[in-house]
């Protein structure tokens, strides 16, 4: 078996830590971005609330 001595690479786990951080802050971006996205423009939210 020559991928045990994978696992206890330390460079190993400082990657797969590196990569789910990205993946993390991707998602988060991703949900920030949207929620952005799907508001109303700040003029249109004038509006709106004028109507009101």
């Amino acid at each position: 078996m020559a991928l045990i001595p994978l696992w206890h690479d330390e460079g190993l786990w400082i990657a797969l830590g590196v990569t789910l951080v990205s993946i993390v802050a991707a998602l988060v971006m991703r949900h920030v971005f949207i929620k952005i996205l799907t508001k109303p423009a700040p003029d249109q939210r004038k509006e709106l609330s004028d109507n009101e």
